[in-house]
């Protein structure tokens, strides 16, 4: 599965991929594996996995791990 997800800023897309960065690399399962690629403020996730639970799995653990670094980088810009 792929999916992109565009960003305001490269700033903020630079950000979110760093802050995912360390997932990759730590993944706990071996069922599935994860690559992510920036191109300006785009950031492409795919996710390859070996059946349905672990793909579901992925995809919501990353899209909750991308919505976070959001919120923290809002909160950021507030205070």
């Amino acid at each position: 599965m792929e999916f992109q997800i565009e960003f305001q800023d490269v700033k903020q897309a630079e950000i979110v991929l760093k802050a995912l960065e360390p997932e990759v690399d730590s993944s706990p399962s071996e069922r599935s594996r994860v690559e992510l690629n920036l191109t300006g403020k785009v950031l492409d996730v795919n996710i390859t996995a070996s059946d349905a639970t672990s793909l579901r799995a992925s995809v919501n653990s990353y899209l909750r791990w991308i919505m976070l670094s959001l919120d923290v980088l809002n909160v950021n810009k507030s205070m």
